[in-house]
């Protein structure tokens, strides 16, 4: 008797990639109000603070959704959860290009964040699923290269579109970037059915074991103190080392491929030893931030702690991420859930405590507090519990 071939199975590095292409998409839609506040105040009749909301509020609806549409959601095939998201994703971003009024562009910025928060949730745990064991550091690195790509690419597209067409268009540019993304997703998952138990205390109860408790500690310290200094880097760059607003977007781009470099490297050196690789990470910050204003008070010198801190914080999401995953193997997806609600939470609160900082003492402030709080991070990480490896 002739037997059948076996039927192809979906998934592998296609599926990873389109992972990787919903990671990308969210954090650019995030993060597109940045280099748009000016048109859209301007357009819709509001103060650039007013206009401002735009992202702060997402980066908070993200925080929230993350935890709990997960265990809303538990039930539901992964592949149909990721490509609902985008769908909510898309509707998002078109709805926010069509904004008559700040208070609908609220409202369509409110949706870009639920489907953000559950996307991160939903991604950052499949790469173990996708590819043999043996590939999952490296699918990780790339699923989470999407993140680093998006602060290269993504944000600065956003604003030339903007530019070019006007801001409503970079909107509808990212809503038909999202339906493009799912298309892929449903076109190159394989089936993913659910995995452990997802009801909301048992992802609450996850965040008290200690070495996920340590890993959330050591993820809000880290991202709350480099979006403190980061929010302000270009004042940073023009008052302490006089670079020229003309020079401010390559080393800002330098800063970012420096990102996606350090995204891998750390990648792979995380599947070997995530604490050890964080330690490393949450060290170079803290001494990279703190030497800015003593060092960084010329163009080539600035250039160079820039290089340094992309390099460390590009890998902070995958070294992160790696923790988490051998913190709670059997846990996967509610580890993740926590670890994308922790981050979006750090990335509002730093802005916040940023900008705070900055009117209270100046943007040298700024610097010292954002690299104590990376210093204390790393001593987290030297006295709490120990991950794996």
């Amino acid at each position: 008797m002739t037997q059948k071939a076996p039927t192809r199975r979906k998934g592998g590095w296609p599926a990873v990639a389109s992972v990787a292409g919903a990671t990308f998409t969210v954090v650019t839609s995030e993060m597109l109000p940045v280099g748009l506040l000016t048109p859209i105040s301007r357009d819709l009749a509001v103060t650039e603070g007013t206009a401002g909301l735009t992202l702060t509020i997402t980066g908070l609806v993200a925080a929230i959704s993350a935890p709990l549409l997960m265990p809303m959601l538990g039930r539901f095939d992964r592949r149909t959860v990721l490509c609902a998201l985008l769908a909510v994703l898309a509707a998002g971003n078109l709805l926010a290009a069509w904004s008559p009024a700040i208070s609908v562009l609220l409202l369509a910025r409110v949706l870009v964040g639920a489907g953000m928060g559950g996307v991160w949730a939903v991604a950052a745990s499949l790469a173990g699923r996708l590819v043999p064991p043996r590939s999952a550091a490296s699918a990780t690195s790339l699923i989470f290269s999407g993140i680093a790509v998006a602060s290269v690419l993504g944000v600065p597209a956003g604003a030339f579109l903007g530019e070019l067409a006007g801001w409503r268009a970079a909107f509808a540019g990212a809503g038909g970037l999202s339906l493009l993304v799912l298309a892929a997703l449903g076109l190159s998952l394989p089936p993913l059915p659910p995995e452990g138990d997802l009801r909301l205390g048992a992802v609450l109860r996850l965040a008290g074991a200690p070495r996920v408790r340590t890993g959330l500690i050591v993820v809000a310290l880290v991202v709350t103190g480099h979006f403190a200094a980061y929010t302000y880097v270009r004042p940073v760059l023009e008052e302490l080392s006089g670079v020229d607003a003309g020079l401010i977007g390559t080393l800002l781009l330098v800063y970012g491929l420096a990102g996606v470099a350090g995204n891998f490297a750390a990648g792979a050196a995380a599947a070997r030893s995530p604490r050890i690789t964080l330690l490393v990470l949450g060290g170079t910050l803290a001494v990279t931030m703190a030497l800015v204003p003593i060092l960084g008070l010329t163009a080539l010198a600035a250039a160079g702690l820039l290089v340094a801190w992309g390099l460390a914080y590009g890998g902070v999401s995958v070294a992160a991420q790696s923790w988490m995953l051998a913190a709670a193997p059997r846990a996967r997806e509610a580890a993740s859930a926590l670890f994308a609600g922790v981050f979006n939470a750090a990335i509002a609160l730093g802005a916040l405590v940023g900008g705070l900082t900055a009117d209270a003492a100046g943007t040298t402030a700024v610097l010292w507090l954002a690299a104590s709080l990376a210093a204390g991070a790393a001593l987290v990480l030297g006295v709490g519990s120990r991950a794996s490896g």
